[in-house]
């Protein structure tokens, strides 16, 4: 591995080099949904359909997926109550919610800069026309 500065300060791991096992945590930071779940659940628990409410667009096979994925990594902790029908509640573990401090700022950046990204294309798509031919 690179011994960059790239790498952690311990230089166990480099971001930038393909086997490093910390692309599969830059994937799940970078994914959609899981930066979407993650902010719902900052505000507090929820069931399945809250959440799939909370979260618009999102359908109930990437939410069961994603939910999965973000368990399995210690982001989101799932209780399961026996009763009928089964109650089943999601809630961010204490590593999740120090991820979603992270994902909250990002948040408030790209709430803070999204005028200038929208004149930033705008300008970009003014001096580069679309094709209207296929490629």
């Amino acid at each position: 591995m690179s011994t960059t500065h790239t790498a952690s300060p311990d230089g166990r791991y480099d971001v930038l080099a393909a086997a490093c096992p910390t692309r599969q945590v830059i994937n799940r930071v970078g994914d959609r949904w899981s930066l979407l779940v993650l902010s719902a659940l900052e505000q507090g628990t929820l069931r399945f359909q809250e959440l799939r409410r909370t979260v618009d667009g999102v359908s109930q096979k990437m939410l069961t997926q994603t939910l999965r994925i973000l368990e399995r990594d210690g982001l989101v902790e799932r209780t399961v109550y026996a009763s009928v029908p089964a109650k089943v509640e999601y809630t961010v573990t204490p590593l999740g919610a120090d991820l979603a401090r992270t994902i909250a700022a990002i948040r408030g950046w790209a709430y803070n800069n999204m005028s200038r990204i929208e004149e930033a294309r705008e300008s970009y798509d003014a001096m580069h026309p679309a094709r209207e031919d296929p490629i």
